[in-house]
């Protein structure tokens, strides 16, 4: 029993661990995930600066050249040399103009330099481009000078080089500036620019990111590399504050989970037999709705524990712990007498509205729950008639043929079966064959999506069909969205229930809402009345008028 004990000691702290270090494998992805699509949008605008600041350079150049072309600005002459002088000082990005010959070498320069034999440019072809680039030898800041010419067609081009400050740049944010790579290309080959260190050569692709991007005017590439690393500088201070946070979590769990698996069974089981004792689980109220007339047709019953300070337990905290343990059975008793006593009156008044009443697979083990609800509603104000016992596919029937029978001595009572959750759970088709139920709820995941998604639409059309077929009721659950009501409609479902209409409720704000309904319901059929009276007097009025 000790090592048991301890086995159980060690489970619950694992899971306490795990518990608080899931949201930190949570947290740990996605800032990578944030910080790795930060670091691309960076490294995107890194490259389209230095495409921008590129095509300015050759578009002003080019449209300089252009203009000098169209002034008969073509020639070595002195008085050409003194207008290329001015247009060097007036264009700041621009370090000499001159003449190159048809196989890219200078006729002339200004400002005077020292003519060699050096190819600026590519030879001229025939059917070569007006514009032609090439790249200097000389450097500033990891950017070359660049050359850029216009054909003349006479086997002679004006030519411009353009500083390498133009094209010099470092933009970005810091803490990838110190890490990236940036290269801008001419031709996917004749490089104009690079700055930064590092080199992405030999590394696994994966720790690397990378952007490039085109230009659409020229044949420009800039490309942008930096380790997958580098990004996550950005969240290192976010991943502590969530390390810090997780550990906390950690403790506050592990501490929680100690105290539960230490604490001697009998004594949490001694306190959830004094909460049964002193009435502290209650019902709760769920209105099911006729959507087409907005009519209250019943409710479902549903548990909630109210711990002595007030505070509301939902039942998925407790439920299992009192069906495995055997306490549902004095569970479920309570809430029928509770709930028969409540609004048993409400119930005399409207022999139509119907009470469903959850019972788990442990109620169809006996006859038991047979007698109790004789017992509870033979004289009560709700009759057997009114009576819905729902029960769940979620959790598989033991023993079918006599579940069958326990079924059909409550239907012979007048008392009507529902399949709860249908389609998600073990009996599928197999209870709606076996059980004979009376109607079937559709589970909250297919409402959820019944607006969007063409599947669950198609599910809920074929449970209607095999509802009408069978000649059995159909309930929505989870109804939350004017859309999913009127989806319903078309697919022919005219009951359902759900927090568009109510959430769960006391007894007495239940009994309050049955009567608004019933009195806006009433309301509107006035209304109706009304305008149909006062249609019926304008047509009859309109023939009289036509037969004078």
């Amino acid at each position: 029993m000790l090592s048991l004990q301890y086995f159980g000691f060690a489970r619950t702290v694992v899971i306490a661990l795990l518990l608080a270090m899931a949201p930190l494998f949570v947290a740990n992805f996605t800032l990578n995930q944030f910080a790795e699509r930060r670091a691309l949008t960076e490294m995107q605008s890194m490259g389209e600066v230095a495409i921008h600041r590129a095509e300015e350079a050759v578009s002003a150049t080019v449209s300089l050249l252009q203009r000098l072309d169209r002034d008969d600005v073509q020639t070595c002459s002195g008085s050409d040399r003194a207008i290329f002088e001015e247009l060097i000082i007036d264009f700041g990005m621009i370090d000499a103009i001159g003449l190159a010959d048809a196989t890219g070498r200078r006729m002339c320069i200004t400002p005077d330099r020292e003519l060699s034999d050096t190819v600026i440019l590519p030879p001229l072809r025939s059917d070569g481009p007006l514009v032609g680039i090439g790249m200097l030898e000389r450097k500033f800041l990891g950017a070359r000078a660049a050359v850029i010419s216009w054909d003349l067609k006479d086997q002679t081009r004006l030519f411009a080089e353009v500083t390498p400050a133009v094209i010099a740049m470092d933009p970005g944010p810091d803490y990838l500036r110190s890490y990236r790579r940036t290269e801008l290309r001419l031709g996917g080959d004749l490089l104009w620019y690079d700055v930064g260190g590092y080199n992405s050569e030999g590394n696994n692709p994966e720790d690397i990111l990378t952007v490039e991007v085109g230009s659409a005017l020229y044949p420009l590439v800039a490309t942008v590399n930096a380790p997958l690393s580098a990004a996550k500088h950005v969240v290192n201070d976010l991943k502590v504050i969530a390390a810090a946070a997780s550990v906390g979590m950690a403790i506050v769990f592990v501490a929680i989970g100690v105290w539960l698996s230490w604490r001697p069974e009998n004594e949490a089981n001694d306190e959830f037999v004094a909460a049964i004792r002193n009435g502290e689980f209650i019902p709760y109220y769920q209105p099911v709705m006729d959507i087409e007339s907005k009519r209250v047709r019943g409710c479902e019953v549903l548990m909630r524990w109210r711990r002595p300070n007030g505070m509301i337990v939902s039942p998925g905290q407790f439920m299992a712990y009192a069906e495995n343990n055997g306490h549902i059975f004095d569970m479920t008793r309570h809430m029928m007498r509770v709930a028969s006593e409540e609004i048993g009156p409400l119930y005399g008044e409207n022999p139509d509205f119907k009470l469903s009443i959850n019972l788990f697979a442990g109620h169809f083990l006996d006859r038991e729950i047979v007698s109790d609800i004789k017992a509870i509603f033979e004289r009560s104000e709700i009759s057997y008639q009114q009576i819905v016992v729902e029960v769940t596919e979620r959790h598989p029937l033991e023993d079918m043929d006599l579940a069958r029978k326990i079924m059909a001595e409550l239907q012979a009572m007048g008392v009507r079966v529902a399949l709860d959750d249908v389609g998600t759970g073990h009996g599928g088709m197999a209870y709606l064959q076996k059980l004979g139920v009376d109607i079937i709820k559709i589970d909250k995941m297919f409402i959820d999506s019944i607006s969007s998604d063409d599947s669950s639409t198609t599910i809920v059309d074929s449970m209607v069909e095999l509802a009408d077929n069978l000649g059995m009721g159909i309930i929505a659950e989870g109804v939350e969205e004017e859309e999913q009501i009127e989806r319903l409609l078309e697919l022919g479902v005219t009951a359902a229930q759900g927090y568009y209409f109510a959430a769960p409720m006391a007894a007495n704000d239940f009994i309050e809402y049955a009567a608004t309904m019933e009195e806006e319901a009433q309301e509107r059929a006035r209304l109706a009345a009304e305008a149909a009276a006062a249609e019926q007097a304008a047509t009859e009025s309109a023939m009289a008028g036509a037969a004078a």
